[in-house]
C-alpha cells in the first residue's frame, strides 16, 4: 500500500497566456514500506545504547518514548499478519522490559561470567517459544514454553513447560514456573 502526497503545481496554459488559473499535480509517493523501514530505523536508534533494557528500566521517560515507538511501527503494520510462518524462527534479543530477564543479564557477572546473545526459537507451527541466554564461553539458560496465536499480529506466551541451566559437561534441570 503507498501513501500518495499531492500538491498543486501552476501551469501557465497554451491556449491563453492571461490565465494562470489551470494546475496540474505533482505526485509523490511514499510507500508504507519506506515508512515502516523509518520507523525500525527510529525504534532501533532508540535502544542502541540501552543495554537490551537494562538502561531503560531506571529512566521512565525512554521507555515511554521507545513503548511509543513500537505503538508507532505496530501501525505502520495494522492490517499485516506477523504471526504467520515467517515469525519461525531464532531472534536475537535487542530491548526487553521483561525482568527475568534483566535481572540474569545484569546479574551474570556474579557468576564470574556475563550474558552473551540472548535468543528466542519460535516455532509456530509447533505452538513452542523457546527462551536462550548464553554464557560464553560454554554454558547456557534453556528455557521452553509453549505459545497461541492470538490474532493475526499477537503471539502470547501461554506456561513454562521446562528449564535447564548447561555448562560444558554438565547440566542443572529446573523446574518451570509461570504462566503468561
Amino acid at each position: 500500500m503507498a501513501a500518495c502526497f499531492s500538491q498543486p503545481i501552476p501551469l501557465k496554459p497554451k491556449t491563453s497566456p492571461k490565465s494562470t488559473s489551470f494546475y496540474t499535480l505533482k505526485v509523490t509517493c511514499s510507500s508504507a514500506t519506506n515508512q515502516s523501514q523509518s520507523a525500525k530505523q527510529h525504534l532501533l536508534s532508540l535502544i542502541s545504547d540501552q543495554d537490551r533494557g537494562l538502561k531503560t528500566q531506571n529512566d521512565p521517560e525512554k521507555r515511554a518514548t521507545i513503548i511509543q515507538a513500537i505503538y508507532a511501527m505496530a501501525e505502520q503494520g495494522k492490517g499485516t499478519v506477523t504471526t504467520g510462518n515467517s515469525l519461525s524462527a531464532t531472534w536475537r534479543l535487542l530491548w526487553t522490559t521483561e525482568k527475568e530477564q534483566l535481572f540474569i543479564i545484569e546479574k551474570a557477572p556474579l557468576f564470574g561470567t556475563k550474558a552473551g546473545d540472548v535468543l528466542q526459537v519460535i516455532d509456530v507451527e509447533k505452538k513452542t517459544l523457546n527462551n536462550v541466554i548464553t554464557f560464553p564461553p560454554d554454558r547456557v539458560f534453556f528455557v521452553r514454553s509453549n505459545i497461541e496465536i492470538a490474532s493475526s499480529q499477537r503471539v502470547n506466551f501461554s506456561r513454562f513447560t521446562s528449564a535447564v541451566l548447561r555448562g560444558k559437561s554438565w547440566e542443572i534441570p529446573l523446574p518451570p514456573f509461570g504462566q503468561g
